[in-house]
């Protein structure tokens, strides 16, 4: 498969909502567990703005002490994961740095 970078992966807001939700609804209310994580824009553009860089693929990783979090990497056009160029991590982590409630993380 060729990728050009202009795929389409918009859903709706309640598409969004049903997906998150189910994500939270598999921990119990005593269990940490981490809902999403906020990368910056200069961040995610300096990945995005590698040479032959089309897209980026997101990964799930846990951490040494069990967290959850993202692994980013770019993608080129043959779909293969740029991993001698910028590999991000370190989002911030919500819980911690949430937005306010609404259908995506409550």
């Amino acid at each position: 498969m060729n990728y050009t970078g202009n795929e389409d992966h918009a859903i709706s807001l309640a598409d969004a909502a049903e997906l998150t939700a189910r994500y939270r609804a598999q921990f119990s209310a005593e269990t940490f567990y981490i809902k999403g994580e906020y990368f910056g824009k200069n961040t995610l553009n300096s990945l995005l703005n590698q040479t032959g860089c089309v897209g980026a693929r997101m990964y799930y990783g846990l951490k040494a002490d069990q967290t959850q979090c993202l692994v980013i990497v770019g993608v080129d056009s043959n779909g293969n994961d740029m991993t001698t160029g910028e590999i991000m991590e370190m989002g911030l982590p919500c819980p911690v740095t949430c937005s306010v409630d609404n259908a995506l993380n409550c």
